[in-house]
């Protein structure tokens, strides 16, 4: 697996805060189980596509341009490339 992919850090940017519609994170928009099951993704095309799932997810939501620069600031701050350059 690329080195970007093995190394990217979890999606949740460190809000935490569930809302009752739908159950997700008001901070990454993901759901306590995807929050788990992303920590078990191993394979470079399985992280690929939930990064696209939740991206597209954001994007319907408006919430995008803020969870991005947060994101980007928390690869950088781990010193590991941020996968969102090759989605």
């Amino acid at each position: 697996m690329a080195k970007r992919w093995a190394k990217a850090p979890s999606p949740c940017i460190g809000v935490c805060k569930f809302s009752g519609e739908g159950g997700g994170c008001i901070g990454c928009f993901m759901t306590k189980p995807e929050k788990k099951r992303f920590k078990r993704l191993e394979k470079k095309s399985k992280k690929k596509a939930f990064f696209r799932m939740l991206v597209d997810r954001l994007t319907e939501r408006g919430r995008l341009s803020r969870w991005e620069r947060v994101y980007r600031r928390k690869c950088d701050k781990k010193a590991v490339p941020c996968p969102l350059e090759k989605l």
